[in-house]
């Protein structure tokens, strides 16, 4: 399959969380990541089965691909995820650990896209891994690829709320939003901020 801008149809706005959806194959990687909420601590992939039924839920994988996934891929799709929320930090800003950035070129490496040409002449990058995750995992590469070429890949952040983390499209003017929801962890943060403030003026003597 080959990723052509020109053959895009308009995609649905919204995500499955309700929020702005990104655009292209980017909502691919915003939705894998959201499928472990942080907060509570609960994972919808948290077996091989689970995996399975997500990707090809997803159009990922046809089932005759998704049913050769292992426990070995679990992990390797799991740890890319993670590796991926650690870098939709970047976008606000903050470095992206030494180990998230290993996992990501390790898995970058294995991935093996090619460059091909739709039937309109727009190059796209086409993952040609021998296994399923490997063609997966490229698939979601390429995608970032795409996005930050067309300059929206810094719009996927990742909520700046350490016990939220949630992956969404920040769709404002300036791109200029740092939590998932204004209402619930941007004021949060900022009542926070208010107590830690007031308890150093406490403490001054």
């Amino acid at each position: 399959m080959i990723w052509d801008t020109e053959m895009v149809t308009e995609p649905d706005p919204t995500a499955s969380d309700g929020r702005p959806r990104a655009p292209g194959d980017l909502w691919l990687l915003q939705e894998l990541v959201n499928t472990r909420d942080v907060l509570p601590n609960t994972d919808e992939l948290a077996d091989v089965a689970s995996l399975r039924s997500w990707l090809v839920g997803y159009g990922l994988l046809d089932e005759a691909a998704a049913a050769g996934l292992d426990a070995t891929d679990l992990e390797r799709i799991t740890a890319f995820r993670e590796a991926m929320r650690e870098l939709l930090r970047t976008n606000l800003g903050d470095p992206i650990p030494s180990g998230a950035l290993a996992v990501l070129n390790a898995e970058a490496q294995r991935s093996a896209l090619r460059v091909d040409f739709g039937h309109r002449g727009c190059a796209g990058l086409v993952p040609t891994g021998r296994s399923a995750a490997d063609r997966v995992l490229g698939r979601l590469l390429a995608g970032v690829a795409a996005a930050d070429a067309e300059g929206t890949w810094k719009r996927l952040k990742v909520c700046a709320d350490d016990t939220c983390a949630w992956a969404y499209y920040d769709a404002s003017r300036n791109a200029s939003r740092s939590w998932c929801s204004m209402q619930s962890c941007g004021n949060r943060a900022k009542a926070r901020r208010h107590r830690q403030r007031a308890a150093a003026e406490k403490a001054t003597p």
